[in-house]
């Protein structure tokens, strides 16, 4: 029987084609990820794709859809390839304009620079008909948020400051717990036990990360999560129990190997 917990999800889209191209290294996914996890929101799936009409709108269809909420990264500039706003309109079937509360924004960010709010800078005060705006305390150009879909830069320090932004508003689950255990054993000496444990503990995660050890050579940190605290503390003490075992197996005449 399941747990009557609340568990809200999240997608999170990264597009531009600078991105696939390495070009840029996306630094957003991993900061987005932890972000989230700490208010208690599962990232379930991340997808990154060009700036291509047909890609973005396909990819935003499938995620929404399938998640609480998504986010977006990339693509709110004022550029030509900057497709992001006019993408999310079409997915959601409504017009796309330039909002008169944006444009206040930029007049006065502009004017106080003496920048001219040209044409291309009037492309970031596009949203879709019917989206709340996401404020941007680092350059005025806001995101904005429609149905489940949050809109945000791509720039790490704008996007961090809309997510800031955003978050206060978001519906949070029952939040993921997790503990770390030091192997000091390699990853093959440990997989079939800890097959065992997990399927002995289902409804907790646990999962083995190798790593190397200036001193001991290969090691391993085994991570287990849980949103009971209990469930999570069993499932340690199996994995503790475990480990002692394999350990005074390994040191044994035939252990080493």
């Amino acid at each position: 029987m399941k747990d009557n917990v609340t568990i809200v999800t999240a997608g999170l889209l990264v597009i531009g084609d600078e991105i696939l191209s390495g070009r840029t290294k996306d630094k957003n996914i991993g900061y987005i990820a932890e972000y989230l996890t700490t208010i208690g929101i599962d990232l379930k799936e991340v997808r990154v794709v060009p700036d291509d009409e047909t890609e973005i709108v396909e990819a935003l269809n499938a995620l929404r859809h399938r998640y609480t909420y998504v986010f977006t990264t990339g693509g709110i500039g004022p550029t030509h390839d900057d497709i992001t706003a006019d993408c999310v309109a079409k997915a959601f079937g409504v017009p796309i304009d330039s909002d008169p509360r944006i444009v206040a924004m930029m007049k006065e960010r502009y004017g106080a620079q003496g920048t001219e709010l040209n044409e291309a800078r009037m492309r970031m005060t596009r949203i879709p008909h019917g989206a709340e705006l996401v404020p941007n305390k680092v350059s005025a150009a806001p995101g904005f948020w429609i149905g489940n879909v949050i809109v945000m830069a791509g720039v790490p320090s704008i996007m961090q400051a809309m997510l800031d932004a955003a978050a206060p508003k978001l519906r949070t689950g029952v939040k993921m717990l997790s503990e770390s255990v030091r192997a000091d054993c390699r990853e093959g000496d440990i997989g079939t036990e800890l097959g065992a444990i997990a399927k002995a503990h289902p409804d907790v995660m646990i999962g083995s990360y190798p790593f190397s050890d200036e001193v001991r050579g290969p090691n391993t940190n085994i991570v287990v999560r849980a949103r009971d605290p209990a469930r999570l503390a069993a499932a340690k003490a199996a994995v503790e129990e475990m480990l002692v075992e394999v350990r005074a197996r390994l040191a044994g005449p035939a252990g080493g190997r």
